[in-house]
């Protein structure tokens, strides 16, 4: 029922977006794309309306060639949506700390015209909530000069920082679709379970998680049925924590702030997810300038981040944003939970990823490719985690590091790795 809000069309709200404006388009699974299609039909008025964002989800339609001249995508974070227009040229890409990004809008120094968000129904008392995808939604909504809302009885009722009251948005557009779904556990092989569980033995009963995106982190997930009184505090989850809640190995009965409460920022994953979290009052989607703040983050003992990379060179430094210089993801919120998990008392940052591509290419490489970005410095690596075993590497000089390294590495590469640091560091094997 949505009787007695005032709703609008689609093309009345966006009347609202001018040409050269700043839009901000809220993503993950609560990415707007009804008001994104709406948006590209309008292109004909619009000139130089610049888009900024961190993941979407779906098809945005914007980002096509044809609608270049009216829209410029700016974007945080690379995700698959928009991964070929940033590479092709047509979109850029910001390398910023996902804790950072709500600082851009709240001192203007990104000011923001107009933006875009998907919310759920409004309830009794007036207010919305912004779902699964709160992150840097919420200090968007503060700051935008007016905020278009898409109510979608889809989006999930979520507790925490996501309430804004309809008297903060300047249209309302009424529309019903499905959320996009992701199920990281369909997608865990052979070489990502056995990682699950060397990083598994990695944890101690206790332990606050966090946990990035993939499917490695779903396979750790996976390994933690014997474990005991485990936490979270996480930039994001996915569907791989919900049986541990329900057997109670995640109960959060530990954690030295926000006790009994998951701690998340953004949810992407299967329907199950999306109604698990529904009006639960274990969850609290909090803004990303504090969840990732790595000062809030080391507050609990025993902190394990657990993150993967797309390669890791034989001194320790990690690339996970970008294969060469070709851009594939963002730079997100790894640093921000290395460095908290670092701080934090007894905890542990993890870096976990396969000695192989898909394709059979090494990961645990002499050197990164030209242009890779360095996502985690080699200072602040601690352990490196692969099918093969567990790379320590806190403390460690630059030899200490390639040995193991070159212990955990693919069988087959290592003779390789082993003629490359003969070359560089004179070691002997």
């Amino acid at each position: 029922m949505i009787h007695p809000y005032q709703y609008v069309t689609a093309e009345e709200a966006l009347a609202a977006v001018q040409s050269n404006q700043r839009v901000f388009v809220q993503g993950s699974a609560c990415t707007p794309l009804y008001l994104l299609k709406k948006l590209a039909e309008q292109s004909h008025r619009l000139k130089n309306v610049e888009l900024v964002f961190i993941t979407v989800q779906g098809d945005i339609v914007v980002d096509e060639p044809q609608y270049a001249d009216s829209f410029h995508i700016n974007c945080m974070f690379v995700s698959a949506s928009v991964r070929e227009a940033v590479n092709s040229g047509r979109a850029d890409f910001i390398p910023v700390f996902l804790s950072d990004i709500p600082d851009l809008f709240n001192k203007k120094i990104m000011p923001l015209d107009v933006a875009l968000v998907q919310v759920s129904p409004p309830d009794q008392h007036g207010y919305c909530s912004l779902g699964v995808s709160v992150d840097i939604a919420r200090s968007a909504v503060n700051n935008a000069k007016q905020v278009i809302a898409l109510i979608n009885p889809a989006i999930p009722r979520t507790h925490g920082d996501g309430l804004i009251h309809t008297d903060r948005f300047t249209k309302m557009v009424y529309h019903e679709q499905a959320l996009p779904e992701v199920d990281y556990g369909a997608k865990t092989g052979e070489a990502e379970l056995i990682i699950g569980k060397n990083v598994a033995a990695l944890i101690d009963d206790g332990s606050t998680l966090q946990m990035g995106i993939g499917t490695i982190p779903d396979a750790v997930l996976k390994s933690l049925f014997n474990h005991k009184n485990l936490g979270v505090h996480t930039e994001m989850c996915s569907d791989g924590i919900i049986d541990l809640v329900e057997k109670d190995i995640i109960n959060n009965k530990f954690k030295r702030i926000h006790p009994n409460k998951i701690v998340t920022s953004f949810a992407i994953g299967t329907k199950r997810l999306y109604d698990y979290v529904n009006d639960n009052p274990a969850f609290v989607f909090l803004d990303i300038d504090y969840v990732n703040d790595p000062h809030v983050i080391r507050r609990n003992n025993k902190v394990m981040a657990i993150n993967s990379a797309i390669e890791v060179d034989i001194t320790g430094q990690v690339c996970a944003d970008s294969i060469g210089q070709f851009q594939y993801s963002g730079i997100g919120g790894q640093m921000d939970f290395m460095r908290g998990a670092a701080l934090s008392e007894g905890g542990k940052p993890i870096i976990a990823l396969t000695s192989r591509t898909a394709k059979g290419v090494p990961r645990i490489v002499p050197h990164l490719k030209e242009s890779a970005g360095v996502v985690t410095t080699r200072g602040h690596v601690h352990y490196v985690v692969s099918e093969y075993g567990v790379a320590y590497l806190y403390g460690k000089n630059l030899r200490q590091r390639a040995k193991a390294l070159i212990d955990i590495a693919h069988p087959d590469d290592r003779e390789q790795l082993e003629k490359n640091c003969y070359e560089r560091f004179k070691l002997f094997f």
